[in-house]
């Protein structure tokens, strides 16, 4: 029995990391200088990227690198000052939170040519956040009285989404159940 439970677990496991998508930055050609203007953002902005996805950069370590910079970096090009630097020509980044993030060559040349990439990665929707706020005191005034301080608790629900090829509205639903469904499968086996 707990070799049976230990194997369920393990499989669980395993689902869920299939969840998590590597994206090849490029495709088959890999991180490169675009043979057309936009190329690595309109492929960006057809794909849905999710928080624990990766991005897979495939260049040649002694003529390029992948540089992650600020959206001013981004826009000028600017490679002085990364906020992460890989030159490993094989580099695999992973996407950890929502947002925006940027990258370009390390080549500041490659990146006038547009060899440069914007990802924006959807927020996490699995689950709602408290927040608390409380609206700052009032500045001195002679003209104007005092307005009330607001403190208080509410909560953010995501708006409604709909369902789209490859992307699911529930977390639970895309990897929950068919995790619950093989499960269910590998037991009525071994009963």
């Amino acid at each position: 029995m707990l070799h049976r439970f230990s194997f369920l677990v393990c499989l669980l496991l395993i689902i869920n990391t299939v969840c998590a998508r590597e994206f090849v930055v490029g495709g088959s050609k890999g991180w490169t200088v675009p043979s057309d203007d936009q190329l690595y953002n309109q492929w960006a902005e057809k794909s849905r990227f999710q928080i624990s996805d990766s991005l897979l950069f495939i260049y040649q370590p002694n003529q390029d690198s992948v540089l992650q910079v600020t959206r001013d970096s981004y826009d000028s090009c600017n490679t002085e000052e990364p906020t992460a630097k890989f030159t490993d020509g094989h580099t695999s980044f992973n996407l950890d939170r929502s947002g925006p993030y940027y990258f370009i060559s390390g080549n500041k040349d490659n990146c006038h040519k547009n060899q440069k990439l914007i990802i924006i990665v959807m927020a996490d929707r699995s689950n709602t956040k408290t927040t608390t706020t409380s609206s700052p005191p009032p500045s001195p005034s002679v003209e104007s009285s005092p307005s009330p301080t607001y403190t208080g608790t509410f909560e953010i629900t995501p708006a409604p989404s709909q369902d789209t090829p490859g992307n699911s509205a529930s977390p639970f639903a895309s990897s929950v159940l068919p995790s619950a469904f093989i499960v269910t499968m590998f037991l009525s086996l071994f009963s």
